[in-house]
């Protein structure tokens, strides 16, 4: 039986919910783009099936940053998906900040223990340093969602490396993340 991956290209094309913004680039650009190529990869492998947040670029969820929320959360409940995966750009006021990172609700339990492969195979797929694996219990799709939740920062929008190599390279981006979800659920 595949195993049920509900993607979250984080934000909207617009607000309410649009994203950060660095280096000419919008975050909901990338993780659109990113979600839609690791939607491929997985799909192709035949062991996952699949949900997109955002299945068109013009796709609008919600009328409020909290409805927006909710509604990602909620569709994934209700399909019953195994794993919640919540695609970012991170951003800092500091230029230099570089990396990969990745949040769950807590330390214990199989979020955690994903999104460690999920930061590690990324780092290791797009060259940017592993800032490691990080609890927030205060983020609402890590909160709500009824299955192991991983928010996912794929590099700093406001880096001019990380922001280029996200912008040029989506597939790459995929590319870790399906890699370190095969590691961890054992299915290419």
């Amino acid at each position: 039986m595949a195993i049920k991956i509900y993607i979250d290209q984080g934000h909207n094309p617009q607000n309410p919910n649009a994203g950060a913004e660095g280096n000419g680039l919008r975050e909901q650009d990338i993780t659109y783009r990113v979600g839609q190529a690791l939607a491929s990869l997985l799909r192709q492998s035949g062991n996952y099936e699949v949900r997109l947040s955002r299945p068109t670029p013009e796709t609008q969820i919600g009328t409020s940053n909290s409805s927006s929320l909710r509604m990602r959360v909620d569709e994934a409940n209700q399909w019953g998906a195994d794993y919640f995966i919540s695609l970012h750009t991170n951003a800092s006021d500091i230029a230099s900040a570089s990396g990969v990172e990745a949040f769950a609700y807590s330390r214990e339990g199989e979020a955690f223990a994903l999104g460690e492969d999920i930061v590690k195979n990324l780092s290791e797929a797009t060259g940017l340093r592993n800032r490691g694996m990080k609890v927030r219990p205060g983020l609402y799709v890590l909160r709500k969602t009824r299955m192991p939740a991983v928010l996912v920062e794929m590099g700093f929008i406001t880096n001019p490396r990380d922001a280029a190599l996200m912008n040029s390279n989506p597939a790459l981006f995929a590319q870790g993340i399906y890699n370190g979800i095969v590691e961890y659920t054992g299915l290419a």
